[in-house]
């Protein structure tokens, strides 16, 4: 087992805070968004065995199969799956979905057809690989996810009393449920610009206005408003109002699968994903909006958020059960003085503790009985596959893995 060195990203909505308290350090007072635990070209942990720092990726690239085990790379090729990050936000992420695998595969063979630099602002597809997510609370967590009803859409919309959305209400009313919100997202990110950001801040300041009145949907409107002043006259903003608000608690979870729309709105949680940088973007953001395209990808599919919660099993392991075999997140809770918990895997885990005191051990005949690795919050390890381990402590451990 490794101890990990990671790296922080400082994305502008970020929190200046959150990350800097659980890892126990005083605050820069620059913004700090992402923790990467992985092997992720873009930030890869970096890893000691005796001949000083190597980035993982780089390790991994050495031996794959020693390291992630034959099936992990018969399944995924000879590349860590999954990244696992600390997300901390202190302000909205841009409104966004991610392609299937065969949509991905598709627009990444494309635009490398029409030579797209990589690195253009343009480009949609950074990698042929889809990019399926698991985010998991820490603190109380906002966010938006999936398609509210067309009918409670329509509701929240004339609830706002803005002329200028009763066409969005008409249609959100008469039409078949995915006509509906095809038609609706579709006008709300063609229109003209000016009108748009008039409709935007009117709507702005009744949601304010509702938010702090109390009655139906006054949590929601709040939310809306609040984000609409990082984002003012932003088409994201109504889009927003489309989606379904929710507030997650402390070990609460999302799995947010291709094309559903959504956007994380405020505090700190552990995210898993697949290995991959494919976003289309809605709104909220700076950044380009490839309007037709996205329409392509977006599943119009209204339904409740689905907030998971852990399943526990008898071995003590609290597993958040996603569709995807790319990533599995799990959560042990251990107590003082409890029986270590066994954690051998014939496939890589990435170990992050995020409360308490959490110490790893080798066991197994091979293992060397005094080699343990100490992880306080904010720190991580990664388990070679096939390697036997067993966690012991006072704490919150999560574990990143893959299903084959």
């Amino acid at each position: 087992m490794d101890r990990l060195t990671n790296t922080v990203r400082p994305y502008a909505w970020g929190s200046t805070t959150a990350i800097p308290y659980l890892l126990g350090v005083e605050p820069t007072g620059e913004p700090q968004a992402e923790m990467w635990m992985g092997a992720h070209p873009g930030a890869p942990s970096r890893v000691d065995r005796g001949i000083g720092p190597q980035s993982l990726a780089e390790v991994i690239d050495e031996d794959p199969e020693d390291e992630l085990g034959p099936d992990a790379v018969r399944a995924f090729g000879p590349r860590l799956p999954f990244l696992l990050k600390l997300l901390a936000a202190g302000s909205p992420l841009s409104l966004q979905v991610h392609p299937d695998l065969a949509q991905a595969k598709e627009g990444f063979a494309d635009e490398e057809k029409r030579g797209v630099p990589i690195d253009a602002p343009h480009r949609n597809y950074k990698d042929a690989n889809h990019k399926p997510e698991l985010i998991c609370a820490l603190t109380p967590f906002d966010g938006l996810c999936g398609f509210r009803q067309p009918a409670e859409a329509a509701d929240l919309l004339a609830g706002l009393g803005v002329d200028s959305l009763k066409p969005y209400v008409d249609i959100l009313h008469a039409g078949p449920e995915e006509e509906a919100l095809r038609e609706v997202l579709t006008a709300v990110l063609t229109a003209d610009k000016h009108a748009m950001a008039e409709t935007v801040g009117e709507a702005t300041a009744a949601a304010e206005r509702l938010g702090k009145a109390g009655g139906p949907h006054a949590e929601a409107y709040a939310a809306y408003a609040a984000i609409a002043h990082h984002y003012p006259g932003d088409p994201g903003v109504i889009a927003a109002m489309l989606l379904n608000y929710v507030t997650l608690q402390p070990g609460e979870a999302l799995f947010l699968g291709a094309g559903i729309p959504h956007a994380y709105l405020n505090g700190l949680g552990v995210e898993l994903m697949a290995n991959s940088d494919n976003v289309l973007r809605c709104g909220l953001t700076p950044k380009h909006v490839d309007v037709p395209e996205l329409l392509r990808i977006v599943r119009f599919e209204a339904g409740d958020a689905g907030v998971l919660r852990p399943e526990a099993g008898p071995s003590g392991e609290e597993v958040y059960e996603t569709p995807i075999d790319e990533f599995r997140l799990s959560r042990y809770v251990l107590a003082p003085g409890a029986a270590p918990v066994p954690l051998a895997n014939r496939t890589p885990q990435v170990l992050l503790c995020t409360a308490g005191s959490v110490v790893l051990r080798g066991t197994g005949d091979a293992a060397d009985p005094g080699r343990q690795l100490a992880l306080a919050p904010g720190e991580s390890a990664f388990v070679p596959a096939g390697e036997d381990i067993a966690a012991s402590g006072e704490g919150t451990l999560f574990r990143a893995t893959v299903v084959v």
